[in-house]
């Protein structure tokens, strides 16, 4: 069975061959890209290689309100805590 240190410089050996393999197929593979976009004209945007701008994630919609007190006009969408005027009976607070 081989030893812990044993088994660390083998790992340490494969790693860097994985390494020069890698970067010597990049060099192909970007030779590969470059003339393809030669070849047809491409552009950036063709490739949608353009960061995106703005905001991460989407903005959510606000909710429209499904329940009103009708003696406040407050309202309330039926998500989060319930407002403490809603009580136990939601039905009469709907609003048609």
């Amino acid at each position: 069975m081989a030893k812990y240190q044993d088994l660390l410089a083998q790992k340490a050996a494969l790693e860097e061959q994985i390494e020069v393999a890698r970067q010597a197929e990049l060099q192909a593979v970007i030779q590969q890209v470059r003339q393809i976009v030669q070849d047809y004209g491409l552009s950036a945007e063709d490739l949608s290689l353009q960061p995106k701008r703005g905001k991460k994630g989407s903005a959510k919609a606000p909710v429209a309100p499904k329940y009103q007190d009708p003696k406040t006009g407050a309202t309330w969408s039926g998500r989060g805590r319930a407002p403490a005027w809603i009580g136990k009976n939601r039905a009469r607070f709907l609003i048609a």
